[in-house]
């Protein structure tokens, strides 16, 4: 759902420029805003999240950013349009650290893999269902963008209904409980060094990976269509369904890999993705025919939202109990606010040189990073939330 908003902007923020009389690069910003602020949304309704529960702050969540980015459909410049993105962004933020947290805490540990790439997944659906719902309303029914944002009400009732139902986190009530007879303040937990050293860890290996998504994600539908600059020269239509092809690699990335991350361990699979990705580079960036652009995009997703399908469980095994509301979301949205220029340096980099440069030179170093870092870092694969492994510190 938050995929689907965000995406709309990435898909016509061509039109957009058009209708406000302004650049490209100003137009890419809007990404930047929605990602600059994602990281207010993760610290507000994650610290709520930890006190009050999950549930009620998600539904809070949802109708907000929901609304916003309804209103979105009907900005009268190009200034408000930018203030709503903002607003939206705080929304965003809260979403995605609320979600992982409750969803992870629910699911039995010997399955967390698996359901982590299911969760993951819906990133890239909503990117296919923005892909699907621009074709329909831009290109077949050659409405205005406008549109697209009053669509986003739709997905967001949906949601709403199915929180509605679901029950309160018990590994939270759990929490809550053993804080109450320790006499223990969230404060002693975010102040304790194993977790603040943890904390800047992720948000290191967070902005590598936000890297890595945005970068092979957020200027391709661009590059498909753009008839300069090293572009592929493809019709909307003909870019938007590659759009969706890749995106369905993406969901069979973080369902495979998010899986055997289960069994081969968080850290040793994202590794594994992010080097995969790096010989499909060349495929992916400079290839010349629609066919073969859409196989490397599509390969390229595999291997990205492979690496990404294991996150959720990853950075939610990496969190004490007491704060798993705000860790993941804060250090996941924090390393979406480091990585928010991407769009911006893409299209300048594509300006200057030229779109294939442009994906090159951000995506390649980004890969080695991810893998790096990950090689480095930690894994608590499989830890028991709820228990004594998990009260402050989760690392083997």
């Amino acid at each position: 759902m938050d995929a689907f908003d965000y995406f709309i902007v990435v898909l016509v923020y061509a039109d957009i420029a058009k209708t406000f009389h302004v650049s490209t690069t100003e137009v890419a910003f809007l990404t930047t805003a929605t990602l600059f602020m994602r990281p207010v949304g993760a610290l507000l309704f994650g610290l709520w999240a930890d006190r009050v529960g999950r549930r009620i702050p998600l539904i809070v969540d949802v109708l907000f950013y929901s609304t916003v980015g309804f209103l979105c459909a009907f900005a009268p410049n190009f200034t408000v349009l930018i203030v709503l993105r903002l607003l939206y962004g705080i929304g965003m933020g809260g979403e995605w650290g609320l979600g992982a947290a409750l969803a992870m805490e629910k699911i039995p540990a010997a399955r967390r893999g698996f359901f982590s790439g299911v969760l993951q997944a819906g990133y890239s659906m909503g990117y296919l269902l923005a892909t699907v719902a621009s074709l329909l309303v831009i290109d077949w029914l050659g409405l205005s963008w406008r549109w697209l944002f009053g669509l986003s009400i739709v997905p967001a009732l949906i949601s709403l209904i199915i929180r509605s139902r679901v029950k309160e986190s018990e590994v939270w009530e759990a929490a809550q409980d053993r804080m109450r007879v320790n006499h223990t303040r969230i404060r002693d937990v975010l102040l304790n060094p194993a977790v603040v050293r943890r904390f800047v860890y992720l948000v290191i290996l967070m902005t590598a990976f936000n890297w890595m998504s945005h970068g092979t994600q957020d200027v391709y539908p661009t590059f498909l269509q753009a008839h300069h600059s090293g572009g592929a020269g493809l019709s909307s239509e003909t870019a938007k369904l590659i759009a969706v092809i890749y995106n369905v690699g993406a969901i069979i990335g973080g369902l495979l890999f998010g899986g055997l991350s289960e069994r081969f361990g968080r850290r040793y699979t994202i590794v594994f993705c992010a080097l995969l990705g790096l010989p499909i580079v060349p495929l992916f960036a400079f290839s010349h025919t629609a066919a073969m652009l859409c196989l490397g995009s599509f390969l390229m997703q595999v291997a990205v939202q492979g690496a990404w399908g294991a996150i959720p469980a990853h950075l939610t095994e990496m969190s004490p109990d007491a704060i798993r509301g705000f860790y993941p979301g804060v250090t996941y949205q924090l390393g979406n606010l480091l990585a928010a220029f991407n769009l911006p340096i893409q299209e300048h980099l594509a300006a200057t040189h030229s779109y294939p440069f442009a994906l090159t030179a951000t995506i390649v170093p980004v890969l080695v990073a991810v893998a790096v870092l990950t090689f480095f870092g930690r894994d608590a694969t499989g830890v028991r939330f709820g228990t004594d492994e998990t009260v402050y510190s989760t690392a083997r």
